[in-house]
Formats: C-alpha cells, sequence, structure tokens
C-alpha cells in the first residue's frame, strides 16, 4: 500500500486547568486515542499514550519536561502502545498481567483481520479503511508487522486509590464493561473527570474479547450520578457533565 510519510506524528492542543490533549492524527478514528498531559506541582500525569507508531516521549519532550508518571486506563493497544517509554507505570490490577509481556504483532491492513472483528467495528458505528493508519511514521515501516515491548506496571491500581500530584488529587474509579480493568480518574475539587473508554463522545465498544455488558450498565448507572464538570475521555472530543449524563442515560436505554 503506498501511504505518504507524516511529517510529523503527533499534534497538541493546550487547554485549561494545566491539561494539553495528544493525539495521532494519521490514525484512524477507532484507534485514535487520546493522550492527556496534566501538569502537577511535584510531578506530571500522562493518561493513556497511544498507539507506539512513533515514540511519544520524543515528541513531547517539550510537554514532559519534568517528572511524569504514565496511566493507561486500560490495556488496548491504542492506549498503551507507549507506555513502554516511561519508567513510572500505573495500571488496573485486572489488566496487570497483559503488560508483562511484548503485545501481539499487529497488522494495520484491514484485510489481515477476522470478518467478525472488522464487521464488529462497522457495526458499532465505525468506518474501516484498508489500513488503520493514513501515513507512515517514517520510511521502511511495515504495515504488517507491528508490537509494543513489554511495560510491566510499576504500580497496580484499585478502586479508591489516589493519584497524588503534589496539588492535585485523582480518585481512581473502577468501570468495567469495555474491558476488565477499565478505569477513570476522578478530581473531586474540580469536576474534572478522565473516563478511558469506559464513556466517550462516540460509538462505544462493548462486544470486544474482554468486554462485559452486563458489567457496563452498571458502570453507566453509577456515571450518570457522577457530578462532573468537564469529562476528557479515551476517544472523541471532551464535553460536560449534562453530555456525560445524557450518554450514559443513552446507553441504558440501548442495553440496560
Amino acid at each position: 500500500m503506498d501511504l505518504p510519510i507524516a511529517d510529523r506524528w503527533f499534534e497538541f492542543e493546550r487547554l485549561r486547568d494545566g491539561i494539553t490533549r495528544i493525539w495521532e492524527p494519521h490514525v484512524i478514528r477507532v484507534m485514535q486515542c487520546n493522550v492527556w498531559h496534566v501538569q502537577g506541582r511535584d510531578r506530571d500525569l500522562v493518561i493513556d499514550t497511544g498507539m507506539g507508531i512513533a515514540s511519544l516521549t520524543l515528541a513531547a519532550a517539550e510537554v514532559f519536561s519534568r517528572p511524569v508518571t504514565a496511566l493507561a486506563t486500560h490495556t488496548h493497544l491504542d492506549h498503551v502502545g507507549s507506555l513502554h517509554e516511561f519508567a513510572e507505570r500505573l495500571v488496573h490490577v485486572a489488566e496487570g498481567d497483559h503488560l508483562r509481556r511484548p503485545s501481539d504483532n499487529f497488522s494495520m491492513l484491514r484485510e489481515d483481520h477476522p470478518l467478525e472483528f472488522i464487521a464488529g467495528l462497522e457495526r458499532a458505528g465505525y468506518e474501516v479503511a484498508d489500513s488503520f493508519i493514513m501515513a507512515l511514521p517514517s520510511a521502511g515501516f511495515d504495515l504488517r508487522r507491528f508490537a509494543c515491548p513489554a511495560a510491566p506496571a510499576t504500580r497496580l491500581l484499585s478502586e479508591g486509590d489516589v493519584i497524588d500530584l503534589g496539588n492535585r488529587v485523582f480518585e481512581v474509579l473502577h468501570l468495567p464493561g469495555h474491558s476488565p480493568g477499565s478505569i477513570g480518574l476522578w478530581e473531586s475539587a474540580s469536576g474534572i473527570f478522565f473516563s478511558g473508554d469506559a464513556i466517550y463522545d462516540g460509538p462505544l465498544l462493548d462486544e470486544l474479547p474482554g468486554s462485559d455488558i452486563a458489567a457496563y450498565t452498571a458502570t453507566m448507572r453509577r456515571l450518570e450520578r457522577l457530578p462532573a464538570r468537564v469529562v476528557h475521555a479515551g476517544h472523541d472530543p471532551s464535553f460536560d457533565g449534562e453530555r456525560l449524563r445524557q450518554l450514559a442515560r443513552d446507553y441504558l436505554g440501548r442495553r440496560g
């Protein structure tokens, strides 16, 4: 497949509240993860790390200029690809085993994946092109052979744990359904919620290997009651608390 070589792999958007959104514009929507950088007094936090197709830490060296902790909201490839680039790595205990070994080989080509996998993404509402990426990170990149190194967790998280940045404290919410160890981060002082793939303003995936619709409905009932001011999700644009409640109600109307 003849794809162009990207001038740069990541884009950056500085938001309010000391938050920067980083994303990979050349990855198709279903796998285009939001990478969130949060500034703290004592150290910074990176929430999810994208596909790992190009080095996140090199591209974001100016943003990652202070000590940083990397947290995975879950261990799907589009969220942990660059996790190995960070010395401090956090994930929920239910998915810690996934990070102890390199990822399986992943082809970027649609034709190499089972028909049911592609059909499931399309049923959910995603368009899947011939390739999962629309440009190459460099000449010679092999579309059929992509894998990420092991990135063993340095800390395993559970419901109610806290991530303390010195002047900011985030509470870990265990939000299973999309995956067994899906988590969100809740900052009660500001009303900011990082939701990972538990909820986002796009087609939600609840029929993947490891997904659990019953657990997802329980998660949605919980999120419907969360007094969030703003939600920064694993995919697609951020949204406010009213939209969070509407998205949760919509899901419960379909599945609850």
